[in-house]
């Protein structure tokens, strides 16, 4: 079990069970425009949150989680698979300052300033999509 925080420390967000120590990266419209430009994850199985967590259903089949009072986005979660894990922002966890990036999607729809360097696995928008066909037209 992990235990993380938001910027203002309003919401407490715990990953209890299985969950990555790897994280991911996406580079598609919907994610760069919530992230600013680079979106982090890592995949859990449970997670809990405490505090004033506010949800935005982002497209037909997924939500985004943030702190009501401060902003910090918290999670992305598929909403049309009730066993869906949860897609949760690294930085809320001490943890994860030290853990690995294991792969990136839309790797060729990156941001100039947003390289990322390293021997991970990168797909690109078209090769993603291919075996996801619930996004399409880079998930904008």
């Amino acid at each position: 079990m992990i235990e993380g925080r938001c910027l203002c420390g309003a919401v407490t967000v715990t990953v209890g069970g299985a969950h990555e120590a790897e994280i991911g990266a996406c580079h598609c419209r919907m994610c760069q425009r919530w992230s600013g430009g680079l979106f982090l994850c890592f995949d859990a199985e449970t997670v809990s949150a405490t505090g004033p967590v506010r949800v935005h259903a982002s497209s037909s089949f997924s939500e985004r989680a943030f702190c009501g009072e401060c902003g910090s986005h918290l999670w992305m979660r598929d909403t049309d698979d009730d066993g869906a894990s949860y897609d949760v922002m690294p930085g809320l966890f001490e943890a994860a300052t030290r853990w690995p990036l294991r792969s990136e999607i839309y790797a060729d729809r990156a941001m100039a300033a947003v390289t990322l360097s390293g021997d991970h696995r990168r797909q690109s928008a078209a090769d993603y999509e291919l075996n996801h066909s619930h996004v399409y037209g880079d998930a904008s």
